[in-house]
């Protein structure tokens, strides 16, 4: 029995054969629901193995200062750090929190978890410090908001590497029209039930393992090299109120909280050629000194500044 005559046999009833039927068809597309790797099939290529972490939390609400982890996941996969390709998942954590309070109504709507579910649960922290030892990079989806509760609950993360899989690959230059998650895999022609932490780490990591449509090296490879990349946070210390135009044109942002204009550029050529800008677009010729911060992956997406400097143009 071949596909198409098997959407005539009423008591046929194999849905793998029904999606290939419609995805021959060219008005459909068929989401299959994603089932999560431990082995990629792969042997590495290069001599060397990283140890990545893909973490996501869910939590009481979006204030990264007041509200509490609900759910930690970890999903530990060796990467071969030559191509970039997943070879095996070595580990997986999932872990609920009480909070200590009622989770909000949002909260439960959103990711299923109930207070009944959270009740007396604490998160193995022994465990998690453990797991993390040797790794190499942390990963989240929105690693800024991540990363926020998860050194305020368990500091030592602080010490590692982070990388944020929104900020760190530039969907939109991929051809992806989003850089949300369920977008992403949904592109891959994958399902999957989101809002859980576990999920949404398997989630990721297919995503991830996957070759970029223009980059052509996988996720996780772009991710290894933005972690490995310093980077520097160029302020334009001081600047007169009437360049604002100039640096917002240029891409600098405004810091609300520091009263200052500021942009981030990678590598010595570039943080020379912005102080060149600057002295000749927004100083005016003028002789300053300007705040330079050297940003490694051990403090972006933290509320802890990197290393400052200053630098007289």
């Amino acid at each position: 029995m071949n596909d198409q005559t098997a959407l005539l046999d009423p008591s046929f009833d194999e849905p793998e054969a029904l999606a290939r039927v419609l995805e021959a068809h060219k008005d459909y597309r068929v989401l299959r629901r994603l089932k999560p790797k431990t082995d990629f099939g792969r042997k590495p290529k290069g001599a060397d193995l990283v140890k990545v972490a893909i973490l996501d939390t869910e939590t009481t609400g979006l204030d990264t200062v007041k509200d509490q982890i609900i759910e930690l996941a970890l999903i530990l996969v060796d990467v071969d750090a030559q191509t970039g390709q997943p070879i095996k998942v070595t580990h997986v954590f999932d872990e609920l929190e009480d909070p200590g309070r009622p989770i909000p109504a949002d909260a439960a709507r959103v990711t299923g978890i109930t207070d009944d579910m959270v009740a007396g649960k604490r998160l193995n922290d022994d465990l998690i410090l453990d797991l993390i030892a040797g790794v190499s990079v942390v990963v989240a989806h929105n690693a800024r908001f991540d990363r926020a509760f998860v050194e305020r609950r368990l500091p030592a993360f602080a010490n590692l590497s982070w990388a944020c899989s929104v900020s760190d690959i530039d969907w939109n230059q991929e051809g992806r029209g989003s850089a949300k998650l369920e977008f992403l895999a949904s592109e891959l022609g994958w399902f999957y039930d989101a809002h859980r932490a576990e999920m949404d780490c398997h989630a990721l990591l297919a995503v991830l393992a996957e070759v970029l449509p223009k980059s052509g090296v996988t996720g996780l490879k772009r991710l290894l090299d933005a972690a490995a990349q310093t980077r520097y946070r160029v302020f334009a210390t001081g600047s007169p109120f009437d360049s604002k135009d100039a640096l917002r044109g240029r891409g600098y942002r405004w810091d609300a909280d520091r009263k200052v204009w500021h942009t981030t550029v990678a590598g010595a050529e570039e943080v020379d050629a912005e102080a060149a800008w600057l002295k000749q677009s927004v100083y005016k010729g003028r002789s300053v000194t300007i705040d330079l911060e050297v940003v490694t992956a051990k403090e972006r997406f933290s509320v802890r500044p990197g290393q400052i400097s200053q630098r007289t143009l």
